[in-house]
């Protein structure tokens, strides 16, 4: 827990939820982290269900929510939705080629800004989406 500089609230919710994953109360779960620096070895499951504990608190959450702001016109998204699938047929056959994968890259990006998400696969998702409701 030291590595994870938190309120004793945030703390408290981490050792529950490293507690339910590995399926031990949290007084069991308290006493075996207090007790392995003094030598005694934590046991696996219960350090594994801690660290995944700690980094589900450290991941940012992202709201759910639509996005606020102008959604690109449907020619565009369609557009450089159906280049990064050409992209992917290309790199699918010729996957050593440098010029694919730089392809694949610029069309992943490129989708990417214009549907105003993070990763390839939510851009993909939300062009999808769009290309999906009537015009």
């Amino acid at each position: 827990m030291a590595t994870t500089p938190c309120s004793v609230r945030d703390a408290e919710r981490i050792l529950a939820t490293a507690a339910d994953l590995a399926n031990v109360n949290v007084l069991d779960m308290a006493a075996a982290m207090t007790a392995g620096p003094g030598g005694t070895p934590v046991p696996v499951r219960l350090e594994r269900a801690l660290r995944h504990a700690i980094r589900a608190a450290r991941t940012p959450l992202r709201p759910k929510t639509a996005r606020t702001g102008v959604l690109p016109s449907r020619t565009r998204a369609e557009e450089v939705l159906s280049r990064l699938r050409g992209c992917q047929a290309r790199l699918a056959a010729t996957p050593s080629d440098p010029g694919a994968l730089r392809a694949m890259d610029d069309a992943a990006y490129t989708l990417c800004v214009l549907m105003d998400r993070p990763t390839a696969h939510e851009a993909v998702l939300a062009a999808e989406e769009l290309l999906a409701t009537p015009a």
